[in-house]
């Protein structure tokens, strides 16, 4: 009687086990043939945030909030320079701030 449980249960484990690396590597696939890309997401409060998206070559910046999606900016994946990057930082850092400031009060 143990022993059928045990072979049930070795046998559930293997299922499970095929499941799972059956999904990790289809997700892997389906990272690479992606045609839209999340590079990165900042939250503003519930269903509030800019999400920046690479579409083939070009990245674009999208404000999302709970009715709306607007395109803010759309750049070339090379306009994306170092100094460009520190601008955006500074500008989300400042966005920070503010949504702190408007929490406090």
């Amino acid at each position: 009687m143990i022993g059928a449980y045990l072979q049930m249960a070795f046998a559930l484990i293997a299922v499970v086990g095929i499941i799972a690396v059956a999904g990790f590597f289809l997700k892997k696939r389906q990272e690479k043939s992606s045609l839209i890309n999340v590079l990165a997401y900042q939250s503003f409060g519930p269903r509030k945030g800019i999400a920046a998206l690479k579409v083939g070559s070009e990245i674009l910046l999208i404000g999302i909030t709970s009715t709306d999606l607007k395109l803010l900016k759309t750049m070339s994946e090379f306009e994306l320079q170092p100094e460009f990057a520190r601008e955006i930082d500074r500008k989300l850092s400042r966005l920070r701030t503010i949504k702190k400031r408007l929490t406090e009060q």
